[in-house]
C-alpha cells in the first residue's frame, strides 16, 4: 500500500507492514546476526508490522520510536532512536547486545551508492534518516554492522516507505537488501494527542481489535451471511409480497390522465360510478412531485404533488390527483409508513375546494369534472406498513458490524457493501415497482457486479485496505457517505435540480443557487484531489485519460438528435479512478460514489448516456405550433344565451389534419370542424377551453386556457402552451 502523497521523511508516524513480495530476503542477514533457525522460520512465515511514532522533544531533537510485532501480536524489537548521532547501547531480545546511533543526513555524506540512490526528490531535499547499528562483540559474541537509510521511494510507480540495508557480516560478508513497506495510517481513535500542556492517548481502535478478534473467523461470517440472506428474504416478503399485487399504487397513480390521455369524454379511463376498491401506498409519497407544469382549470402547478380538492366535508378529490398524496393529506395513511385504505369513485362532482393539511396543500377547481374520489373508513388489506425504515436501520447496523466486529478481508467487505446497498434500493428504498420487479433487479445486478469490480481494481483496493486496523474510523469514513448516496431519493434529490437543462434551472426556485454552490464545492474538491494525485507522480497519467474521456464525451454529445445525460451512476464511474489513494478523503469519496452507483442502477437501471428530446421531455410541452381562437373577449357576445353560443377557431395549417378541444380539462371534441357548440355547458359554472392541433390522432401542444365566467366575461388565453 502506497503512502499518502504528502507523506514524507520529516514525519514517518504510522503503521507499516513489510511487503515480502517487494522486499529482499533477510534470512541470511538474520543468520549472520546469530538468530536461530526457529526464530528465522517464524519471521519468514510471519508478517512484520512496524508501529512508528516520529516526534520532536523540547530540545527539538527528533525521536523515532518503533514497536515491531509479528503475526498474532508476537512482540518483536523495540527501537527508541534519537537522531543525534550519539552511540546508545541496547540489549535487544532478538539480536543481543548492540550499539546504535541515528541521524538525519544528506545523501552526499554517505559513500555507498546503494544507500544513496533511488529516493524521491523530497527525500533528498529533507535528508535521509541513517540508522547505524553494530553488535557489541564483547557482550554478544558476534560481529556485524547494519547500516541503513530510510526514506520515500517510487516502487512500481507507487510512493513507498523503504529501507536500504547494507549489512557487513563477521567474515566481512556484504549483503545489500531493500525493504519495502505497506502503509497503514495511524487511526484517529488510536493515537496520542497534545493540546497545550495536556497529553492524552485514545486507544479505542486497539481495544476493539483485541475484543473482537475471536469474531473474525471466516466460518462465522459465512454462517451470518447465510442467516442475513434468509432474514432479508422474509423481510422483503413482509414488505412487498403478502399484499395482493393488484392493490398496489405508485406515488403518482391517478384515475385520470393529463390532457387528452383519457380520450374523448374520458372513455379510456371509465367507468366512474360508485367503484370501491382497496389500495396500498408506499411511504414518502409527499416528496414525489410534478416535474413539469400541469394546467388545472386556469392554474398551473409544478414541483409539488398534484392534489386537487379535498376541502369539502367529504374530502372529495378530483380524479387526476395523486391518490397516495391525497390519502396522506386526508389522514388515511401516514407519510413515514405508507399504508392501506379504500377509495370510492364519484362521478360529475362540482366545485373542488383547496385544502391544507399534514404538510400538503391542494388547489381548487371551480367547475365540474367527470371523476372524483373519496376515501373509505376501513380496508380489508393487511401487512400495510412500509418497512423501509426498519430495513434501513437493520442494514446500517449490519454494515457497521461488518466493519467493526466481523472485519472480513477488504475485498469481501467491499462485495458485502455492493450487495447490501444494491438490494436495499431494489427491495426497500426505491424499488422499480411496487411491488419490486425482481426480474429487472436481477437483470441489472450482474452488470452492476462487473462495474463494481472495476471500482475495486481502480480505487477501493488501494484505500480500504489502508484502514483495516482502524475499523471504527473506516466505518465512519465509508458508511456515512455510502448511506447518504444509497438513499439518494431522500438526500440529493431534495436539491432543486433534476436535470441540467436551462429550462429546468429557470423553472425551479433556488436551482441556479444550488448549482452554483455545488460547482464551487466540486471545484474545491477536484483541485484538492489534483494536488493529491500530483504528489504521487501519477497526474500526467490520470490527466491523459481524463482528457481522452472528455474528448470522447464531447464527440458523442454532438451527435444529432441526441442529448448528453450524465446520470449519477455515470458520474460515479467517471470520478472513481481519481480516488485510488490511501487518504481519508479518498475513503469518503469512494463511499459516496459507490452509493451513487448502487442507487442509480438499482432504482433506474443503466439509463443511456445519450437520450432523445422526447425521452427527456416527459409530459412537458412539445414546442409545437398552437392554434388560434377566433372567439375572443372582443368578439364574444354576452347577450346571447350560452345554449346558443359557439366557440370558434382558425382553420388548419398545412402540417396538421385536425383539432382536439379540452373543455374543463376533459377532451370533448376531436375532428376538423372550426367550431364547437356550448349548449351542453352549465351556465352557472366557469369553463376552461384549451385547443390543440392533431396529426393522425396525436395532439400537439394545447393552448393556455381561455376562460368563460358565469357572468359572461370571456378571458383570452395567455401566450404559450399549457
Amino acid at each position: 500500500m502506497a503512502v499518502p502523497p504528502d507523506f514524507n521523511i520529516l514525519d514517518i508516524s504510522g503503521k507499516f507492514i513489510m511487503n515480502k513480495s517487494l522486499s529482499g530476503d533477510t534470512d541470511e542477514i538474520l543468520r549472520l546476526q546469530g538468530v536461530g533457525w526457529i526464530k528465522r522460520t517464524a519471521i519468514r512465515y510471519g508478517t512484520l508490522t512496524l508501529a512508528i511514532k516520529h516526534y520532536k522533544d523540547e530540545d527539538t531533537f527528533e525521536h523515532i520510536d518503533i514497536d515491531q510485532t509479528l503475526t498474532g501480536g508476537i512482540p518483536g524489537t523495540t527501537e527508541l532512536r534519537t537522531l543525534s548521532w550519539k552511540e546508545r547501547p541496547h540489549e535487544d531480545h532478538l539480536f543481543g547486545a548492540v550499539i546504535g546511533k541515528s541521524r538525519r543526513c544528506k545523501a552526499d555524506v554517505l559513500d555507498d551508492e546503494f544507500l544513496t540512490t533511488g529516493w524521491t526528490s523530497d527525500t533528498y531535499e529533507h535528508g535521509l534518516v541513517q540508522s547505524y547499528v553494530e553488535s557489541d562483540t564483547p557482550k554478544s559474541g558476534t560481529t556485524w554492522i547494519a547500516n541503513q537509510t530510510w526514506g520515500m521511494e517510487d516502487v512500481n510507480n507507487e510512493r513507498r516507505y523503504t529501507r536500504h540495508v547494507y549489512f557487513t557480516g563477521p567474515a566481512r560478508e556484504e549483503i545489500r537488501v531493500k525493504l519495502v513497506y505497506d502503509y497503514t495510517p495511524i487511526p484517529l481513535l488510536d493515537r496520542s494527542y497534545n493540546f497545550w500542556h495536556f497529553h492524552f492517548t485514545i486507544g479505542i481502535e486497539s481495544a476493539i481489535l483485541k475484543a473482537t478478534q475471536p469474531l473474525t473467523a471466516a466460518w462465522l461470517l459465512v454462517v451470518l451471511a447465510a442467516a442475513y440472506i434468509i432474514g432479508l428474504a422474509f423481510f422483503s416478503r413482509a414488505q412487498s409480497f403478502i399484499t395482493p399485487p393488484s392493490s398496489y399504487l405508485g406515488c403518482t397513480s391517478t384515475f385520470w390522465l393529463a390532457k387528452d390521455g383519457c380520450g374523448l369524454d374520458g372513455q379510456l379511463c371509465g367507468p366512474f360510478d360508485n367503484e370501491l376498491f382497496d389500495f396500498r401506498c408506499p411511504a414518502r409519497c409527499d416528496g414525489v412531485i410534478l416535474q413539469n407544469p400541469r394546467t388545472i382549470g386556469n392554474e398551473q402547478i409544478a414541483f409539488k404533488p398534484l392534489i386537487v380538492g379535498g376541502g369539502d366535508d367529504n374530502r372529495t378529490y378530483r380524479g387526476d390527483s395523486f391518490i397516495c398524496a391525497a390519502a396522506i393529506q386526508a389522514g388515511v395513511i401516514t407519510n413515514s409508513k405508507g399504508g392501506c385504505g379504500s377509495v370510492e369513485l364519484v362521478s360529475n362532482f362540482s366545485n373542488f375546494f383547496p385544502y391544507t393539511s399534514r404538510g400538503l396543500t391542494s388547489i381548487g377547481f371551480p367547475t365540474i369534472f367527470p371523476v372524483s374520489f373519496r376515501f373509505g373508513s376501513s380496508t380489508s388489506l393487511t401487512h400495510c406498513d412500509d418497512l423501509r425504515d426498519p430495513a434501513l436501520a437493520f442494514n446500517v447496523i449490519i454494515t457497521f458490524i461488518l466493519f467493526t466486529v466481523l472485519r472480513p478481508r477488504p475485498i469481501i467487505l467491499f462485495w458485502c457493501l455492493v450487495c447490501i446497498g444494491y438490494w436495499h434500493v431494489a427491495l426497500f428504498s426505491q424499488p422499480q415497482g411496487p411491488p419490486p420487479k425482481l426480474g429487472i433487479a436481477f437483470g441489472n445486478f450482474l452488470p452492476v457486479l462487473f462495474v463494481a469490480y472495476a471500482f475495486w481494481r481502480v480505487a477501493f483496493r488501494f484505500t480500504l485496505s489502508a484502514f483495516y486496523n482502524a475499523p471504527v474510523e473506516a466505518a465512519l469514513l465509508y458508511l456515512t457517505p455510502y448511506w447518504v448516496a444509497v438513499l439518494n431519493n431522500l438526500t440529493f434529490d431534495k436539491i432543486p435540480i433534476s436535470r441540467l437543462t436551462s429550462s429546468d434551472l429557470a423553472k425551479r426556485n433556488g436551482a441556479i443557487t444550488a448549482l452554483v454552490v455545488i460547482l464551487i464545492i466540486l471545484t474545491i474538491l477536484v483541485i484538492n484531489q489534483i494536488r493529491v494525485v500530483r504528489k504521487t507522480g501519477w497526474l500526467p497519467y490520470y490527466l491523459g485519460w481524463y482528457v481522452l474521456g472528455g474528448l470522447t464525451v464531447m464527440v458523442i454529445a454532438l451527435l444529432p438528435g441526441l442529448q448528453l445525460r450524465i446520470h449519477h451512476y455515470i458520474l460515479a464511474i467517471i470520478l472513481i479512478p481519481g480516488t485510488g489513494f490511501p487518504t481519508r478523503l479518498c475513503a469518503f469519496y469512494q463511499g459516496l460514489l459507490l452509493g451513487l452507483l448502487l442507487n442509480g442502477t438499482a432504482a433506474f437501471g443503466f439509463d443511456s448516456i445519450l437520450q432523445t428530446a422526447d425521452e427527456l421531455r416527459l409530459d412537458a410541452a412539445f414546442g409545437s405550433e398552437l392554434p388560434t381562437f377566433l372567439t375572443t373577449s372582443a368578439t364574444y357576445n354576452q347577450s346571447i344565451p350560452l345554449s346558443d353560443q359557439f366557440l370558434s377557431w382558425a382553420p388548419l395549417t398545412d402540417d396538421w389534419d385536425g383539432f382536439a378541444l379540452l373543455v374543463d380539462d376533459v377532451e370533448r371534441y376531436v375532428g376538423t370542424a372550426l367550431n364547437y357548440s356550448l349548449k351542453a355547458l352549465d351556465a352557472t359554472l366557469p369553463h376552461f377551453f384549451r385547443l390543440a392541433f392533431t396529426l393522425s390522432g396525436v395532439a400537439g401542444d394545447f393552448t393556455m386556457p381561455a376562460i368563460l365566467w358565469p357572468n359572461g366575461t370571456w378571458v383570452d388565453p395567455s401566450f404559450g402552451p399549457s
